[in-house]
């Protein structure tokens, strides 16, 4: 392998080394070369996967040696790995991606069946909230896990509790058991979303790397366009315990590729160490906070009255949790989860704020709209799953094209205005949704918001990382991927609150157009999504109408919520700056700092730029 000249000085070493990097990065998977002649994986210093939830890092390697060759061959450029073991790491991470994907989505359908069959209305928000609650909670502890103990072992871990927690969901007998495989489900979920986009930036340069990123974004969209499918066609022709009897073959299939092929390097990092350098007390404190607000709000008016100490005392305390972990990132975390200079410029907190905006406002219309086909237009699961394809695939189209569009032009903030506003326009015409609505108005409706929800996937994550210095840039990632999560989590339990407090409301109109009084309190309160099913056994036409139209109404007040949430959005993105994106790339080092490093740079001020 050709040596380098260290000194910076000399303008003809300075040439071979342009030409050499140059070569490499053609090569795809590419070394760099550093001053003192080591060689290390070449790293990217903002690249985004574009998928929901997914947090890239960027984390220092050790040398890895090579067959010797010819000065100039592809063994001067990169290490030696067929190409049979990248497609076995790839088919192996795709899988991961996929198995992850698909169980946020797969369950839209499938909900009222196993609600009913459990015999659990209360259950019907917490079967998905559960899973993205954890999936949430647990993303950034498997990123440390990995910087301290390596990606090969932690992945696997992942894959082995996603397995475990998939035979716990498919075999539950009652509502608490599945809640409890689906929050242990979305704990590994969240270590799979993870570890997959950081496992492919240890392996590959950052410009072979966006092939292998765009294909976890097809991954992406496959799983969320037949995730419903799936869900509806099982719960109908078979059983909705398939929805998790599916992720054992696929799973099991991931570990032994993953096991057999994946080569990546290791850190010696000693136990004790590495236990204490992770954020306990933030982790938890953030858990306790988001655990006792969305329990509180899922209570009241419901299971207690909104004044009862139950309630109080949840909200309260979980208020209180949330100024403990912001005095723990600040105060006694070394290497917290959530840095707290990232929120000192406003830019930041702008695109922070578009991005929750777009995570509490896109999932719910994967989430409810299967609940107003089946309750309202009468579609079975499998019918329902079809209705939903419109926003899905727009989403999925959109965001991949959002990439496209920031990676050849470099700009973003017009893909900001436009998604938000779209998002909002969209969600606003969700409102006239009704009994008789159109099959035009029901895809046509969807396909605005799954516009504007798509744009909005990555450009609030480049603005965030163009705003940061290239040291906070991981950090800064793995804060917007937790305040996604978070929202996308809320959102479910909040939009449930909303629907169930209305529905309860829908009592004596229902009672007054003639509807029993049994039925009456099968489908009001707490029991309507449940319920939904019987809906299509109401013989009386008058009557089925009356109930379609409690039910659109209560979803009505639902998405009047989630526009408002929407246009904060629109408020939120006056504030974001339009700056230039580096084509510059600078190593981000992460892992346990010695006493000697030096400490981390905060943010760097955003300098706007003209168009």
């Amino acid at each position: 392998m050709q040596k380098i000249n260290s000194s910076a000085n000399d303008p003809v070493s300075q040439a071979d080394k342009d030409v050499s990097t140059g070569r490499e990065s053609e090569m795809g998977i590419g070394l760099e070369r550093t001053s003192s002649g080591r060689d290390i994986y070449d790293k990217g210093s903002s690249a985004s996967s574009g998928i929901p939830g997914v947090i890239p890092e960027y984390h220092e390697l050790q040398p890895i040696s090579s067959a010797p060759g010819p000065p100039g061959s592809q063994q001067d450029d990169e290490p030696h790995r067929s190409k049979v073991r990248v497609i076995a790491i790839m088919v192996a991470l795709s899988l991961s991606l996929f198995v992850a994907a698909l169980d946020q989505t797969i369950m839209a359908t499938a909900i009222p069946t196993i609600s009913a069959e459990l015999h659990s209305a209360s259950g019907y928000t917490w079967i998905g909230g559960a899973y993205l609650l954890a999936n949430a909670a647990g993303a950034t502890i498997w990123a440390k896990l990995s910087d301290i103990w390596g990606r090969k072992p932690i992945l696997l871990s992942a894959v082995a509790l996603f397995f475990g927690s998939s035979i716990i969901c498919a075999t539950a007998v009652n509502m608490t058991m599945l809640i409890v495989g689906r929050a242990l489900q979305g704990t590994a979920g969240g270590g799979l979303i993870q570890l997959v986009t950081i496992t492919i930036s240890d392996l590959f340069s950052v410009r072979h790397r966006s092939l292998y990123l765009g294909l976890l974004e097809f991954m992406w969209a496959i799983a969320g366009g037949v995730g419903p499918l799936m869900g509806g066609a099982f719960s109908q022709y078979v059983s909705w315990r398939w929805n998790y009897w599916i992720n054992l073959p696929v799973s099991g299939t991931t570990f032994v590729l993953l096991l057999m092929f994946l080569d990546v390097h290791n850190p010696r990092t000693k136990m004790l160490e590495g236990v204490m350098a992770i954020d306990w007390f933030g982790s938890l404190s953030i858990l306790g906070l988001t655990l006792m607000l969305l329990l509180g709000l899922n209570f009241g008016g419901e299971t207690f009255p909104w004044n009862s100490p139950t309630v109080i005392c949840l909200i309260i305390f979980g208020c209180a949790m949330s100024l403990l972990f912001i005095y723990s990132e600040k105060r006694l975390a070394k290497y917290p989860l959530m840095p707290m200079h990232i929120f000192n410029h406003v830019s930041n907190v702008a695109s922070l704020t578009v991005c929750f905006s777009q995570g509490f406002v896109f999932i719910a219309g994967e989430y409810y709209l299967p609940l107003y086909f089946q309750s309202v237009q009468e579609a079975s699961p499998m019918h329902s799953g079809l209705l939903i394809l419109p926003i899905v695939l727009m989403e999925a189209l959109m965001g991949v094209t959002a990439g496209v569009v920031i990676h050849r032009t470099g700009r973003y903030l017009e893909l900001i205005y436009i998604g938000v506003v779209l998002l909002t326009v969209g969600n606003g015409l969700y409102i006239l949704y009704n009994a008789t609505s159109s099959l035009g108005e029901i895809i046509g409706f969807q396909i605005i918001s799954g516009i504007g929800a798509g744009l909005l996937f990555q450009a609030p994550l480049i603005s965030l990382q163009a705003g940061v210095s290239q040291e906070d840039t991981a950090t800064a990632t793995a804060t917007l991927g937790f305040i996604r999560n978070l929202a996308t989590s809320s959102s479910i339990v909040i939009g449930g609150v909303v629907f169930q407090n209305c529905m309860k409301t829908q009592a004596s109109g229902l009672r007054a157009a003639g509807v029993s009084a049994a039925i009456t309190t099968e489908l009001t309160g707490g029991d309507a999504a449940a319920n939904v099913m019987m809906v299509t056994k109401i013989k009386d036409a008058a009557q089925k109408l009356a109930v379609k139209e409690a039910f659109a109404s209560s979803l009505r007040n639902m998405w009047i919520l989630y526009t408002c949430v929407a246009a904060v959005g629109v408020v939120a993105s006056a504030s974001v700056m339009k700056i230039k994106l580096s084509k510059e790339h600078k190593e981000t080092k992460t892992g346990l700092k010695k006493k000697s490093d030096p400490d981390t740079p905060g943010a760097r001020i955003p300098q706007a730029v003209s168009a």
